[in-house]
């Protein structure tokens, strides 16, 4: 077994000693059971953190069971037979109360971590099988924590690999699509170079980690952390730690981080924040750059943003807050320039762009609100409110489709598919790919002529549809796949694509 294997095998809830202990005290029963695969702080080793933080995808009865029944093929045996329900269960209640201080996760930590299974360079710089690499497709199996190499053209698998635990925020594809880097909730970033079939480097950048971007030209990776409250810069060739940013405020006052994107057209990172009014601009030098500073640029807002929207142009942003208000941000001027009517909470990062009747037009779902928003760009008004049948999470084109796709991922109807006319503006289709499970992230092959869907099960399929007459092409048996991620429309910032 090696040494990343090691480390997934042991990614279950918890890892026990085989010691029966007397007592119902929940910290000590987890110094005596649980510490020595999570570490005695519970900010995760081994096995990941159980903090409430990273367990908000395991509910606590499903914490009971995993504790008293175990898993399968895994580190992570049942104990149901050793300790008493009312122990079982004060282990629950204590993996999911808050730490009482905020953890550090300094440099030191992060660099201690680092994982190198061959070093920038050492491996052939030719794939080890026959694709279109532009045309592959990344589908990341959240049901058992694996990924699935997917050739775009053929829709056949190349290879199936295990992932960390909670992978999650959209894996990012670099270098012509060579490497593509993951982020587990947990913070571990991992490098997989695609050429070659194999992992290549780790490594823990926090303790519950937002997502992570990759820089234009792939040498730069910057993570956003809810725990600590920082920005880590990386190293890309072997993930060398290169700087902690903390985020903070002026006045000390520290922030979760809500997400951080690359702005490639400006060589920087935008980070916003869920605690503090500020947008952050992080510059970083090219290429050919002597100094290797990475100036900030700090932008006071009128309101925390949860969730944000870069326009094609990497000019403006689309802001939204769970408190109510969605704002415009001019990024040169650093001035709020609009603001639009937009109750529930629209999301943003899963927003796209088209051009209709000479104008660029953004559409939006929405978590809250059945209804897709339509905004003129040019104007930022509100063309039109589009009903649905439920609540929608994302939303999906491509330039060489006319219809625009989107989910009703909350809700009753959340084995239903939209299917919007990208003039029109009306719905010309309602697909229900596999009823009674949840339909939901299209993305499309490099050329927009089909269109992948995710059944979101452990029984679950990507379903390939013809993108212009709507006909179910193919469908691929796999677990639980959340999104999937196509290498070309990434890399060119495809505009019916997510950045």
């Amino acid at each position: 077994m090696n040494k990343i294997e090691h480390c997934l095998a042991g990614i279950l809830l918890l890892c026990f000693t085989t010691v029966a202990l007397a007592t119902d005290d929940a910290p000590a029963l987890y110094q005596q059971y649980c510490a020595a695969c999570h570490s005695k702080d519970r900010l995760g080793a081994q096995g990941p953190a159980l903090l409430p933080q990273n367990l908000k995808r395991l509910r606590k009865k499903q914490a009971f069971h995993v504790i008293s029944q175990g898993r399968p093929a895994t580190q992570m045996q049942g104990f149901g037979n050793k300790l008493q329900p009312a122990q079982i269960q004060s282990l629950v209640d204590y993996i999911y109360t808050p730490l009482k201080h905020m953890p550090k996760w300094d440099l030191a930590a992060i660099r201690a971590s680092q994982i190198v299974q061959h070093r920038a360079g050492s491996l052939p710089d030719k794939p080890k099988f026959q694709a279109d690499i532009d045309n592959l497709f990344m589908v990341v199996e959240t049901g058992d924590h694996h990924a699935t190499l997917l050739d775009g053209d053929t829709f056949e698998s190349i290879i199936r690999v295990p992932t960390r635990f909670a992978v999650h925020g959209g894996p990012k594809w670099a270098e012509g699509g060579r490497y593509i880097y993951f982020l587990s909730r947990d913070g571990w970033v991992s490098k997989f170079d695609v050429y070659n079939l194999t992992w290549v480097a780790e490594i823990r950048a926090g303790i519950n980690a937002r997502n992570l971007a990759v820089s234009a030209d792939g040498r730069y990776i910057m993570v956003a952390n809810y725990l600590p409250h920082t920005l880590v810069l990386l190293d890309s060739a072997n993930l060398n730690p290169v700087r902690v940013i903390p985020a903070a405020d002026e006045k000390g006052q520290t922030s979760r981080v809500s997400a951080v994107y690359s702005a490639p057209p400006r060589h920087s990172f935008i980070a916003a924040f869920k605690d503090m009014p500020e947008l952050w601009e992080i510059s970083y030098p090219e290429k050919t750059a002597v100094s290797l500073s990475f100036d900030i640029r700090k932008l006071k807002l009128k309101g925390v943003l949860d969730d944000f929207f870069l326009t094609q142009d990497y000019k403006r942003i689309l802001g939204s807050t769970r408190g109510g208000g969605t704002q415009v941000i001019d990024l040169d001027s650093g001035r709020d320039i609009a603001r639009l009517d937009l109750p529930g909470l629209p999301h943003l990062s899963s927003a796209i762009t088209w051009k209709r009747n000479g104008t660029r037009v953004l559409a939006t779902p929405n978590i809250r609100k059945s209804e897709i928003a339509i905004i003129d760009t040019n104007t930022w008004k509100i063309i039109k409110r589009i009903p649905t049948k439920g609540p929608g999470f994302f939303m999906r084109s491509h330039e060489n489709s006319p219809y625009a796709w989107t989910d009703v991922f909350f809700g009753p109807n959340r084995d239903l598919m939209h299917v919007i006319d990208k003039q029109t503006l009306e719905i010309v289709k309602t697909l229900k790919p596999a009823p009674g499970k949840t339909s939901a992230h299209v993305e499309f092959t490099k050329d927009g002529r089909y269109a992948l869907l995710s059944i979101w099960d452990m029984d679950g399929a990507i379903v390939v549809y013809d993108a212009n007459t709507l006909k179910e092409v193919k469908r691929i048996p796999m677990v639980k796949p959340s999104g999937k991620y196509n290498v070309h429309n990434k890399l060119t910032r495809s505009e019916g694509t997510s950045h």
